[in-house]
């Protein structure tokens, strides 16, 4: 394809099966055979330490993230990864999509490990919607900020690499153009963007988040605050789609009122934009680049890696997706945008090069520019037409207007596999 750098998780579990002790000399031998196979073809790894899939041993043994222990146990996990394969990683981020984490594993329990209040979208065994998601938005920032310190410490003069922390990015715009939706609009970004952001780049949440949290809300210590102060080289922005936000419930609202949590303390009402769901979407570049200006203005201009962002189809529908270049034609075209407007946005990475399992849809709607046969044992990868376009795109010998799309595609049933 003409990939400059592949982006992907190593699972704690398979490094260190229970979370502490022992490395599994296969997951070792897997990890370092992939990143050197990449590196033999002339392709970075960018390599996420955490992606949803804690060690059930440290769950069980005292609850993983809502417990202050994770950070130790997240850290000497880091330091097997930076010792065993930072000669060849120069690009780390620590816990992937830090904020929708927080929220959807603790607040609204739609992933792991499932923890809500009642009332909620699942019915959950355990969990408090109104202070779990704090709590572990808090642990998450200690571990990644103790992650990158031992990294600096101990690695990087050699290693020459950069870490930082991903955050789950929704586009937000204003769904009137009153006084009362565009100040519910700042809001939200406080919220959905400051919690995690503010810390990182000034040492504290933001004030209108310890206002109406209080004491739900926890407080870091003056060397905590110092230690996630700058304990990022690089923002992660995980984007898909954008949403309207008011300060008026309709009945459009993506995330109604449903007893305690994130979003009622937030207190503005998420709408989808057109035909959009929070598993269907349309494309609306303009809230990437927005997203990318708000930082500059907002968090000192940081180097920013866009690393995910993808359209979801039905499964097996069609390998011409042209819907899919559409969508990723026109977000490269908002991220070119916004680097000439200023953004120090440094990469761009599709979701997904392959069909893979996806957390909320499982195997219903995929992402990949290859299909994957699931039935075969041999897991066949078969190019949709996006792959083929992007590789040319990488390559710069097509042109990315339509006419040449469809010319493509005329041409494509030659080498349809791999």
């Amino acid at each position: 394809m003409g990939l400059e750098s592949f982006r992907f998780s190593i699972s704690w579990s398979r490094l260190i099966p229970n979370g502490r002790g022992l490395i599994n000399p296969k997951g070792l031998l897997f990890y370092n055979n992939l990143i050197k196979d990449l590196k033999s073809h002339g392709i970075e790894p960018h390599v996420t330490l955490y992606h949803y899939d804690l060690p059930q041993s440290l769950e069980d043994e005292y609850g993983g993230w809502i417990n202050r222990k994770i950070i130790e146990d997240f850290t000497a996990y880091a330091d097997v990864c930076f010792r065993e394969f930072g000669e060849d990683v120069k690009l780390w981020t620590t816990i992937n999509e830090a904020t929708i984490f927080a929220i959807g594993s603790y607040d609204q329990g739609t992933a792991p490990p499932g923890h809500c209040s009642p009332n909620k979208f699942v019915n959950c065994s355990t969990g408090n919607s109104s202070t779990e998601p704090y709590i572990a938005g808090h642990n998450i920032l200690l571990a990644h900020a103790s992650a990158s310190k031992l990294y600096k410490l101990k690695y990087k003069s050699k290693q020459k690499g950069s870490i930082g922390l991903s955050i789950f990015a929704f586009g937000l715009s204003p769904y009137t153009n009153s006084k009362d939706d565009e100040i519910a609009t700042q809001r939200a970004k406080t919220f959905l963007y400051g919690w995690m952001l503010k810390p990182l780049v000034f040492g504290d949440y933001p004030d209108e988040m310890k206002k109406t949290v209080g004491s739900r809300l926890p407080v870091f210590s003056e060397e905590e605050s110092e230690q996630v102060k700058g304990s990022s080289d690089f923002i992660g922005i995980i984007h898909y789609t954008t949403f309207y936000v008011t300060n008026h419930q309709p009945s459009a609202s993506l995330f109604p009122s449903m007893g305690e949590g994130f979003f009622k303390d937030m207190g503005v009402y998420i709408i989808p934009t057109g035909n959009s769901s929070f598993l269907v979407w349309e494309a609306t570049p303009w809230g990437l680049e927005g997203i990318l200006e708000y930082i500059k203005q907002s968090y000192n201009n940081p180097p920013v890696y866009i690393l995910e962002n993808g359209m979801p189809m039905v499964r097996d529908s069609t390998l011409q997706d042209t819907q899919r270049i559409e969508y990723i034609q026109a977000y490269i075209d908002a991220v070119l945008n916004a680097m000439k407007n200023g953004s120090d946005t440094r990469g761009y990475f599709v979701w997904s090069m392959v069909d893979v399992y996806e957390i909320l849809s499982g195997y219903t709607t995929s992402f990949g520019m290859y299909h994957v046969n699931f039935s075969d044992p041999g897991r066949k990868r078969t190019p949709k037409l996006s792959a083929s376009w992007y590789t040319g795109f990488l390559n710069g010998t097509i042109d990315v207007a339509s006419q040449d799309t469809i010319q493509l595609w005329s041409n494509f049933s030659v080498s349809s596999s791999l």
